[in-house]
């Protein structure tokens, strides 16, 4: 792959062999294995019961408005309180969720709204793990080693999203409740590795309330620093709204029932085939890391992933979908790698939690609101008409974003990481901790 460096291998034994990082990356492929798994079951279940493709963009809106309203205050948390525990506990939340899902199917659900009210809670676990996960990873690795830390984490992601739908699929032949079972038990398996996991983090002492420095000037810092960022700020909204405009995988229940007629087990195919194609990429980007023309892969990435989704939606071939799903994956990766990694390097550890939660609201509007969006463009519009559509308008938003956000295109590095200024810890900005200046 072009503009693809070569990786230094030095640290390389060292971070395979980094016990906490382990146990972190173990916790996160189960936990993401039954993600997947609970996904498939709902997904098919709605349909199942309802029909109605506008329940599959519910799906996505009962996640997205609990992530959206606890997301920011979740960063806060994140940069205060001890990341490994929160993590653990959102765990801990998560397991309920399939207990419950589990309990619903087994006394016999005839309504999609116990569904819809688990995922409200599953939706406010995620929004303190998201931004937390994000946070933690610098915490785990020594600094050498957090660009392939990066990609180790993403390839453990996707390898999750290869296995977990297939098995969900396979699974659902059973019925739901071995499913929910199964999702029950990794996310309980998760919550045990992740309790045992060490981080070399330091609890900040103060807090910013105590200097008089406002708890809403604090929520906000993560958005003032990204908004002051054009790089950052374009690198996070073109991906924001390519993927808004571009979420196809919500409708694949839909996709597998009428168009293509593969069944669950389908199903359960066409969600691993983005996975596979992003799980490729980041295998390749672990060993050659993008460390030139930064800003081309990224909006390269994202025309990749919108062309794909045209060719999806005008596929009636099982094989043809799958292959364009698998390329819309690699295109994702590439965007997910660059602005993960360039919001990470670039953000101080004393608010990485806040803007890692800015960074988790882009993503949660891109993939819940994308699958509502979906939903409602599926209704008024047709099934295939609106992946279409949604695959128009991602190209439109990268040629649009090239022009809006010309730093991002011209990026050639990845910048140098920022570093804290330390200021009195009652100065005159009344202000404790650390001042935000370029390094």
């Amino acid at each position: 792959m072009g503009g693809i460096g070569e990786q230094n291998a030095s640290g390389e034994d060292g971070i395979l062999n980094n016990r906490d990082f382990t146990f972190y990356l173990c916790a996160r492929l189960l936990s993401q294995v039954a993600v997947q798994m609970q996904s498939v079951a709902v997904g098919w279940q709605v349909y199942a019961l309802s029909g109605d493709v506008l329940d599959l963009g519910l799906i996505g809106l009962a996640q997205f408005v609990p992530f959206v309203v606890l997301v920011l205050p979740a960063g806060q948390v994140a940069d205060h309180y001890d990341r490994r525990l929160i993590i653990t506990l959102c765990f801990a939340v998560q397991t309920l969720c399939g207990l419950l899902l589990l309990m619903f199917s087994k006394v016999g659900l005839t309504a999609t709204w116990p569904i819809f009210a688990v995922l409200v809670l599953f939706g406010g676990a995620r929004a303190f793990l998201m931004p937390t996960s994000q946070a933690i990873l610098v915490n785990l690795v020594p600094a050498e080693n957090f660009g392939r830390a990066v990609a180790l984490s993403s390839s453990t992601f996707h390898l999750a999203v290869v296995v977990g739908p297939g098995l969900g699929g396979a699974l659902y032949l059973a019925g739901p409740v071995v499913v929910y079972a199964v999702v029950s038990a990794l996310f309980a398996v998760s919550l045990f590795l992740m309790f045992n996991t060490r981080s070399n983090r330091k609890i900040p002492a103060g807090r910013e309330t105590a200097s008089g420095y406002s708890s809403g000037h604090s929520l906000l810092e993560g958005l003032r620093f990204v908004w002051t960022r054009p790089a950052i700020l374009g690198a996070l909204s073109l991906d924001l709204f390519a993927v808004l405009f571009g979420s196809a995988t919500a409708l694949l229940p839909a996709y597998a029932s009428d168009v293509l007629k593969i069944g669950p087990v389908g199903l359960g195919l066409l969600r691993t085939a983005p996975a596979i194609g992003a799980a490729l990429i980041a295998v390749i980007l672990t060993f050659h890391p993008i460390n030139q023309r930064v800003g081309r892969w990224m909006f390269g990435g994202v025309a990749l992933f919108g062309v794909n989704t045209i060719v999806f939606g005008l596929s009636t071939n099982a094989t043809l979908s799958f292959v364009a799903l698998a390329f819309m994956g690699a295109g994702d990766m590439v965007s997910v790698y660059i602005r993960h990694l360039l919001v990470q390097v670039a953000t101080p550890d004393t608010i990485r939690g806040r803007v890692s939660a800015v960074n988790s609201v882009f993503i949660g509007a891109s993939n819940e609101l994308g699958e509502f969006e979906s939903g409602i463009t599926a209704k008024w519009f047709g099934l295939v008409p609106s992946v279409i559509i949604g695959g128009i308008a991602t190209l439109v938003v990268t040629f649009v974003w090239r022009s809006l956000f010309p730093v991002l295109g011209r990026m050639d590095h990845f910048p140098k990481p920022e570093k804290p200024e330390p200021v009195p810890p009652f100065g005159k900005e009344g202000k404790e901790g650390a001042r935000i200046v370029k390094g």
